[in-house]
């Protein structure tokens, strides 16, 4: 594959959690998260990517998510568990997202706000349709979306690299 190619990265926030007497990296999804995580799983294998590789937060909410979004995919991809995504920042997120071998066309990374949102908001140097406006007005609830497409290696990602070309949160 030429690094010149279309890339897509989702960045996918976790579910609602719960607050149970449990440190915050342990808390699970709530009912509505659980339901939420298939929906959002259903809406992102309508999406028609065919995710090479996921990066996943340790922490339970967003393992949980994962495991009910994927399971509505045709195929699941590779899927490493990465303790970074974990509160990291955008910077942070860059920097892992990085690291991604360029043959991995298509990757999902499902972590936490403020990061993932903020992280939206740098790469987007653009939109199409509405996405941004959506974006925009409904912030990054729990178990949103948001697609974005660039050119060129994962080593080159930076800010306003990116197209934002669709935006998807539950309704609430």
């Amino acid at each position: 594959m030429s690094v010149a190619e279309l890339r897509r990265i989702v960045l996918f926030r976790h579910a609602k959690a719960d607050w149970p007497q449990v440190t915050d990296h342990e808390r699970p999804l709530a009912e509505r998260g659980r339901l939420d995580a298939a929906a959002a799983g259903r809406r992102l294998a309508d999406t028609g990517i065919p995710f090479d590789l996921a990066l996943c937060s340790t922490a339970t909410r967003t393992r949980e998510t994962w495991k009910l979004a994927v399971h509505e995919f045709p195929q699941r991809p590779k899927t490493v568990y990465e303790e970074r995504i974990y509160e990291a920042s955008p910077g942070e997120l860059i920097a892992l997202l990085n690291e991604t071998p360029d043959d991995a066309q298509n990757v999902i990374l499902i972590g936490h706000n403020p990061g993932v949102h903020g992280l939206a908001d740098i790469l987007a140097g653009s939109g199409e349709g509405d996405a941004r406006e959506r974006m925009e007005r409904r912030g990054f609830p729990a178990a949103g979306f948001a697609v974005l497409s660039f050119d060129g290696s994962w080593k080159a990602l930076e800010p306003a690299a990116a197209t934002l070309v669709d935006y998807w949160a539950p309704t609430e």
